[in-house]
């Protein structure tokens, strides 16, 4: 049982961090169209995450963890407008956020798919539980 028991605990560690993975994403799409403050200034930077393996010394197996929530680097792409708000006073362009709602997407469907596959691991995990506990009565 202490192997089913480690292999739910991997299975969570996965679902954290592709639970994170979304919220990142839905952050990211919900500021797909947020340009600067200020005329001239930045828009929103998309948002990276990178993941690493680490060894959990008590289960002596890898589990996954978040390594950095980062932003991607990069131009971004420019729009004339002099009437927009953050318009650079002097050129009339206005920058667009780096954000790709088409990639966005698409990495949510990867990281719900993660997800869904962590969760049935538990479930098989405590259905074998408990019929081993049925087994033993």
């Amino acid at each position: 049982m202490d192997d089913l028991k480690a292999t739910m605990f991997i299975a969570g560690t996965g679902m954290r961090a592709q639970g994170t993975r979304i919220k990142v994403i839905s952050e990211n799409i919900a500021n797909g169209d947020s340009t600067a403050q200020t005329p001239g200034g930045d828009p929103y930077r998309r948002k990276t995450i990178t993941f690493a393996n680490e060894m959990d010394r008590a289960l002596q197996a890898d589990v996954v963890r978040i390594e950095e929530i980062g932003e991607a680097p990069g131009a971004f792409d420019l729009e004339y407008d002099p009437s927009h708000p953050a318009a650079d006073p002097e050129t009339g362009y206005y920058k667009l956020p780096n954000v790709n709602t088409l990639i966005e997407m698409t990495d949510m469907r990867e990281a719900n798919r993660s997800y869904r596959a962590n969760l049935q691991v538990i479930e098989t995990s405590k259905s074998m539980i408990s019929q081993t506990v049925n087994m033993l009565r």
